[in-house]
């Protein structure tokens, strides 16, 4: 068994860098997601088992068929759940609603094989986790200042389907397929 999700990475660039080192400053207990794990969940699967691998790759490539290369805007930023309770923050992930309709096709196909479908689907990059409470205002601050900046653009050319490996210094990414759109 492996803990698995579908995925489009994203690089790390000096305006992403740049919120990085302001949160890092902060007095806030956060997680940051290391710059090589950057990427949207377009779903993510839970524990699957070896031959899982194969059915999944296959409904991908039947579903990448349908989506062309697109290009998306990674744009302001946000928390979850809610500015009271924040657990994420995160930049946006804009585009013309490709991420969304793959999102939807791939949930309608893998639930015939016994995956759960996916809650209400919001594009978006975590960039980190945030535990308690402490600095919350001066990371709200920081949120809020960035609410409508740009953090540059992306040509998506593909989908990933990722193991997700959980270490005590943090998950390691291992790309088990790449799917070109």
């Amino acid at each position: 068994m492996m803990r698995a999700f579908i995925a489009i990475d994203v690089e790390m660039n000096d305006k992403i860098k740049e919120i990085y080192e302001t949160l890092s400053k902060t007095k806030a207990k956060l997680k940051m997601v290391e710059p090589e794990n950057i990427h949207l969940t377009l779903k993510f699967l839970g524990e699957i088992k070896e031959k899982d691998i194969e059915i999944i790759k296959n409904e991908m490539l039947d579903t990448g068929k349908e989506i062309k290369p697109f290009k998306v805007l990674l744009k302001g930023t946000g928390v979850f759940p809610s500015k009271e309770y924040i657990r994420v923050l995160w930049i946006g992930f804009v585009d013309k609603g490709q991420t969304k309709i793959f999102s939807e096709i791939i949930n309608e196909r893998l639930i015939k094989y016994g995956f759960k479908r996916e809650k209400k689907f919001q594009p978006h990059v975590t960039i980190a986790r945030m535990k308690g409470r402490e600095g919350k205002e001066e990371v709200l601050k920081i949120i809020e200042s960035y609410r409508e900046k740009e953090f540059g653009e992306m040509i998506c050319n593909e989908i990933k389907l990722k193991e997700s490996i959980l270490t005590s210094k943090g998950p390691i990414y291992k790309d088990l397929e790449v799917v070109k759109l």
